[in-house]
Order: structure tokens, then sequence, then C-alpha cells
């Protein structure tokens, strides 16, 4: 299919109010939580009722290949995970989840030890899955393919997140499972996945050896002893035949020289096995004996000295196949389909022919159904850095081109509003569209057809919900823009423009600003002032100005764009609204509430009049203006337009929606503000029961709505409900955010709170010293809840002395309440 030519338009994003997302109910799915979903009824019955099939699962390749030693690592690695050694509990009263982490360098066998662990222990789970887990893109979509897998009728109507939704649902509800995350690339990503899935067992590889103090124990590991390296050797080179002591000290003299590392010794013993070549022999070709000076722990250097001798010896059989591993190198290492491959060979018999000479020769490895080819991520580098460009920067590395076009040639057509979205296609896609993004060596000519692969990748994870994981892609396709049409062409703008919003999803705000700063400018300098795309362009500028807390900057620039927004689309145009809900958010919240409410109000006025009074913009509109009322001490207000909301929101979006619960959730929050626990403390509860149901106990969102109900049932004076859910409530927040998160602190704060209204200064003071020592460091000594925290710590020090003197003395006050935020 042909690709979006330069000179096409491609779309400027306009997102403007967020649905309250930052407080959204739902399930995260993603390493930076960047969404949200919430399953249907009948979708969690099935997730809570479905079995799996007897040894279900799925792992990468057959495990009917050699595997010599690693009993010392295999044996670990089950102890450790099943509790024996020191993997962490995290919820010692339910189902415990242990992790466990291996890193080595590249080629040294953790993935081989991976496998071979789940086939060992196959028969202890009820589910083991393996998952590609270099991104948080690709551990969505491997997440997703359990629910194709054992929920297949209902995985078909539904796009990716919410499959990754169901299978992590059907994770919580079902114990006795291996999640198997293979090479990690930061470990920070399983954050999510360990603190809400406890009920199994995670196994990770990765190259990384540091990072995992706060994730997982993780075991180092080495080279293979020289013993169980000759032992692969020979095992590999003389299959099947009983060798001679010779040949077995050839093949300890090439074991030692190759570094013991399995990788190098695997493609050594099937060259020595498939030419017939005595190992001495091979070793002496190979020039290792010469080389003294060599540095044999170096994998990249050692694979490099047997690839001379294996690609002339592969050249020689099929020339196909070495064309075909130069493709390769630029993909994706796992799961490559066959289909990807079909059109750089002249049929099927010929494409087989060369995969199987492959095989043969160790360079890749087939999925059990024959039909997806994986490579050695240390074959691949080997690959790309043995082909630098730079010297002439108008031809392509071996391979590249044809890599680009497997993946242009199998790109669906486009989007059209009478076909499904091609899900499916897109999951095989990804991993490879990233692959060629990420892997783009130095002096790559600019291709029109590779920003339009990009532009097309970006914009399916975009209506996918995704749009923090489109970074890499955008990244490439904006730096070939630029070289290809210049800085200051509309598809350069687009592109730019778009990436800005991609990292400020992803939380990047500093990146942001500096990308959308220079596309407003050039939007200005090109298109006017008042141009649509120059005032979309403003306007998220301005509200990433106010995310990263400068109002100094955010303000003046939504007054000047909805003042021209005004001017050139009208009071009532979609855009004017948005940006006018975006200026009284930011009045709001710099406490300028005579300007925030009438803004609000005529928001909310003029999203009836257009949208109806159902609509889920006017409910989000609405919601901004109720918090403004109650921040203003209008609970007059307040309280009856939160309830019109709530039931409309039940009634439009459903009683579970995440805007419906945020609703909800102020709605209690403005009762318990009036004095009315009696009905704040019921919607508190449901608020939390529905959470816990939808993504489990240690979600964000659910710690966020435990908090609000702690914090009312001690406002009512029942501690023996409040301590224990601001106990468990500090427990998960430091395992899922971290001792020092902002929400830790106040968490920590508000039991020692009630445990010094309990009387218990014993256990208040060294939590309100610590979390006073954390505030200042994060924070910083004039933060506002730096200052209450150490007014609290200041409190309790003196009623311990007042206790010592028989006199009293005041109680501390709770941080600031963690309310969601206002729609941006």
């Amino acid at each position: 299919m042909s690709a979006r030519g330069p000179g096409e338009p491609m779309g400027v994003r306009a997102s403007g109010e967020r649905s309250i997302g930052a407080e959204s109910i739902g399930v995260a799915i993603s390493g930076d939580n960047a969404r949200v979903v919430v399953l249907p009824a009948q979708a969690v019955h099935w997730a809570h009722t479905v079995r799996a099939p007897a040894k279900a699962g799925f792992l990468p390749e057959s495990v009917s290949g050699v595997f010599v030693g690693r009993e010392r690592e295999l044996t670990e690695l089950r102890e450790m995970l099943t509790g024996q050694g020191s993997a962490a509990v995290v919820q010692p009263q339910q189902p415990v989840s242990r992790a466990r982490a291996i890193h080595g360098l590249g080629g040294v066998g953790k993935s081989t030890l991976a496998l071979h662990y789940a086939d060992r222990y196959r028969g202890e789970y009820g589910l083991v899955w393996w998952i590609a887990a270099e991104s948080p893109e690709s551990i969505v979509t491997s997440l997703a393919a359990i629910t194709t897998r054992l929920c297949p009728q209902w995985a078909q109507t539904v796009g990716t997140d919410e499959r990754a939704a169901w299978a992590i649902t059907w994770l919580q509800a079902h114990p006795d499972w291996l999640l198997i995350f293979d090479n990690v690339e930061d470990p920070a990503h399983l954050r999510p996945y360990l603190g809400t899935l406890d009920g199994g067992h995670h196994l990770a590889t990765s190259r990384k050896a540091t990072g995992w103090h706060a994730i997982a124990p993780a075991i180092p590991l080495g080279l293979l002893p020289t013993g169980e390296a000759t032992d692969l050797l020979c095992a590999i080179a003389f299959p099947g035949q009983t060798f001679t002591g010779a040949q077995r000290e050839a093949a300890r003299r090439l074991a030692e020289d190759l570094g013991c590392l399995p990788l190098a010794l695997e493609q050594a013993g099937a060259y020595a096995y498939r030419t017939g070549t005595d190992l001495d022999t091979y070793r002496h070709s190979l020039g290792l004996v010469l080389d003294e000076d060599r540095d044999v722990n170096d994998p990249e250097r050692t694979i490099a000295r047997i690839w001379d001798q294996t690609l002339t010896a592969i050249t020689a059989r099929d020339p196909l196949a070495v064309t075909l591993l130069h493709t390769m190198a630029w993909l994706a290492p796992d799961d490559i389909p066959r289909a990807f491959l079909a059109p750089l060979a002249p049929d099927s018999l010929a494409l087989g022919n060369a995969l199987g000479e492959l095989h043969a020769y160790n360079m890749i490895a087939f999925t059990d159904d024959r039909q997806g080819v994986s490579v050695h991520r240390l074959v691949q580098t080997v690959l790309r850095t043995r082909t630098p460009t730079e010297s002439d920067p108008d031809i392509y590395a071996p391979g590249r081109a044809e890599a680009e076009q497997a993946v242009r040639e199998a790109l669906p057509t486009p989007l059209n509003d009478s076909l499904p979205e091609p899900v499916a296609l897109w999951n095989q896609l990804l991993p490879h569209v990233l692959a060629l993004a990420e892997s783009t060596p130095p002096g790559t000519p600019a291709s029109a057809d590779s920003i339009g692969t990009y532009y097309q990748a970006i914009d399916y994870l975009y209506r996918q919900g995704r749009n923090a994981h489109a970074i890499p892609l955008g990244t490439a396709a904006l730096t070939q823009c630029e070289q290809l049409l210049g800085d200051t062409h509309h598809n350069t703008l687009t592109i730019r423009h778009n990436l800005a919003l991609a990292h400020r999803e992803a939380g990047d705000l500093g990146r942001a600003i500096t990308l959308l700063e220079a596309n407003v400018a050039q939007s200005e300098q090109i298109l006017g002032n008042t141009h649509p795309n120059t005032l979309i362009g403003r306007n998220q500028l301005a509200s990433t100005y106010r995310e990263a807390g400068d109002l100094g900057r955010a303000i003046p620039l939504f007054e000047a764009t909805f003042a021209q927004s005004e001017q050139t689309l009208s009071n009532t145009h979609p855009n004017t609204l948005t940006i006018r809900n975006n200026l009284a958010s930011a009045y709001q919240e710099a406490g300028d509430l005579g300007r925030a409410i009438p803004l609000f109000e005529a928001t909310v006025a003029h999203s009836e009049q257009i949208h109806g009074n159902t609509h889920p913009n006017t409910l989000i509109r609405r919601n901004n203006l109720a918090s403004a009322y109650q921040e203003a001490g209008d609970l007059g207000r307040a309280i009856p337009l939160l309830e019109a909301t709530v039931a409309h929101s039940e009634q439009t979006l459903g009683n579970t929606h995440p805007n419906t619960l945020t609703i909800r959730n102020n709605l209690a929050s403005a009762y318990q503000e009036a004095g009315d626990l009696g009905r704040a403390i019921p919607l508190f509860e449901a608020n939390v029961a529905h959470s816990e149901q939808i993504h489990g106990n240690t979600h964000p969102n659910t710690l966020i709505r435990r908090n609000n109900l702690a914090s009312a049932y001690q406002e009512a004076g029942d501690l023996g409900r409040a301590i224990p859910l601001f106990e468990a409530n500090v427990a998960h927040s430091e395992q899922i955010l971290g001792n020092t998160h902002p929400n830790t602190l106040i968490r920590r704060n508000n039991l020692a709170s009630a445990y010094q209204e309990a009387g218990d200064l014993g256990r208040a003071i060294p939590l309100f010293e610590a979390a006073v020592a954390h505030s200042e460091q994060i924070l910083g000594n004039t933060h506002p809840n730096t200052l209450t925290i150490r007014n609290n710590l200041a409190t309790a020090r003196q009623q311990a002395e007042a206790v010592q003197h028989g006199s009293t003395a005041t109680s501390a006050t709770k941080t600031a309440p963690q309310k969601p935020p206002t729609a941006d």
C-alpha cells in the first residue's frame, strides 16, 4: 500500500479537556499508567469465571533444543519464587506474589534459563505466559494476548487496552500463574504489574544490573563454567555421537576462547556440525589463538569473530538466507511473521529453504507453529553495528531498506469508518515499526515512505489512547520530516505538536514545553496569530505550563488565546469552550475564584446549549463549576449541582464509569465539608468498593479513595476503622509509589495524625519525623505540605511533653485532602 506522502496534510490534535483522567477509575495497563479502562459487567464476570485449560500458556519457542547446566540457577529460582528466599510478599493475607529478576550480558542465556524454568515447572501453574517487556507498549500487547487465548469471542470485539485490562482482571481473580517479563529495559515498567497482581509469580530477564532493589531480588547470571560450556559445545557439534577425549579437549579449548558465552557456543557448534569442520581447525580459522589481547568477555566481539566463517558458509548455500538475516536485524527480535518476509523471496519454497538454512546454523529460532521467527538480540546488534552508513549517507545499511519495505507492505489500508480497526494486525506490526524507529542508524536517508509508516502507527496509538507510547515513532518521524521537508512545513509542525503531547502524557513536561514553544513560534510566523492550529498550539502550551505549575505564564497565554478564539471562531465554538474551561481552571488554581466562577458558569451554559445536559463534556464542566463553588465555600450551590451531575452521569455513562466515580467522590467530599457524614461515608464506601472490584487493592486511584474514606471515618470519630485503612494505604503507597512520593507523604501524615488522635504518640511522632524529612528533601522547606507536616510534628511533641506534665495540647491537622483535579 502507499504511505502518506510528504505533502499530504496530517491532523493536529486538539485535545483539551481530559475526562477528569488523573482521578478516574479503571485498570492500569501500561508502565506509564497512561490508560484507564472500564470493563463492562459481563466481561468482568467472564474474567472471574473463565478457567484456563490445563497447562495453558504461551512460550515464544520450543524448549526441545540442547540445554546444559544451570541446575543451581534453576533451583535458586524455584526457591525464590516459592517463597523460600528473599522474594517480597505483597499481601500476606492473600495469595503471595513472588518476583525474581535475572540479569546478565547479552548472549549469556537469560531468556533460555527462564524458558526452561517455565517448561520444567509448567505443571505447577494454571497459566504460564511469556511477555515481551522491552517497553510499556510491548507489555500491554503481550497481556492482551492472554484475553485472546482465554476469551476469544469477546476479544475479537474490543481493542488492545480492553483485552489487556481483562487479562489483568483475570490474573487478579485466579492464583497460581507465572508471568515471564523478558528483556526488561527499565525495571520501573514492571512496578504497576507487580503491585497490582499478587496471586502468582513474576520472573523477569534483563541486561540491566541496577534498578531492581525496589522491584525484585536479582540473580546475576554469569558465563557457563568451562565444564558445562564444553558439554554444550559437544552436544551441538556431535549430536547423538560418542566423541573422543581429543574431541572433548578441542571443544574445551574452543569454549575457553569463545569466553564460554552460550550464544557463541551454540553458533560455533552448529557451524561445526553443519560443515563437518574439526573444532581445532575451526578455532584456528577464527584467529582467536593468535589474538592474545582479545577481550573474551566482550560478547559482541566474540560473536563477530565467528561470523565471517558462518556467513560465508550460508552465502555459499543460499544467498537469500543472508538477505533475510540482514532484514531481520532491523525488526523486533521476537515473533517476526513469515508473511513479513514473503515479499523478499521469489516463492514460499525459497523462503522456507532460506529460513531453514539459518535455523540449521542456530542463527534464528522458530515459534512452535513455525509461522514466526526469532533472532537473538546480540545477533541483531552485531549485524547493525558492522554495517555503518556514515561514510555514505545516501546508502542504506544492508537489510535496512528491505526491512522498511517489509513493514510498509504489511501496513493496513487507511482506516475507513465502515471497517473495524485491524487490531490484530497492528499488534503484530507495532513492535517491528518501533524497532525500525529506534534502530535507525546515523546517516540513513530521509524517506517520505518511512515518515508515512511512522505516522500511520502514531495515529493508531493515538486512536487507542496510548499517545505516550508513540514517542520513539514521533521522534524518528520528526527527524526525517525536518530533514526532508524543513522545520516549518505544515507536516513538520503537526508531528512536532503531537510529539509534544506524547511527552506531556508521559510526564516529561520539560521536553513537551520546549517542543510546543518552538511550534507555537513557527506556527505564528507561518500561519498567523489567529489560525485555528495556532490557537490549538497555544492552548496546549498554556495547559502544559499550568501542569508544570507555572501559572505566571499559563494564565496570560490562556487569556490571549481565549480572546482570539472568541473573535475568530465565536463564543460557542467547541474549541472556545475548551479554552474558556481551561482558563477558568487556571484562575481557580491561582485562587482567583472571582474570575474562575463566571467563566465556568458561561462555559456550562454554552455547553448545555450546544451539547445538551447529559453530554460528557457538559458533565465535566458542571463538575468543575461545582468544585469552584465548593472551594468558594458556597456549598448551597455546589451540592445540588453535584447531585444533579451524578444522576446524569449514572444515567448516561453508568454507575462505574470513571467520570461517574470521580463526580460521586466530589459529592461525598462536599457532604463531608458540610458536616453531613451520614451521606458522605456511604458514598466514599461505594467508591472504594468499586475501585477494589475494578482494579484491585493497590491501584493509585483505590489508594486515593481509601484515604478519603479513612479521613471521613476519622472525622466521624471512628478511629477503629480509620487507622487500619490508613495503615494499609501507607503500606501500599510505599510499595507502589515509593517512600518519597508526595502522595505517600500525605498518607503517612494522615496516619500519624490518626495515631495522635488515638493518643498513640509513640507511633505518631516517628512517623511525622520521617514524613518531614522526606517532604523537605522532595518538596522543599517552604512547600505547604512540608509546613503542615512540620507543624503537626511540633504539635505532637508539645502534646507528648504536656502529657508528661499533666497538661493538654492541640491536635494535628491533615495535609491537603486528595481530591481529583479539574479537567484540563
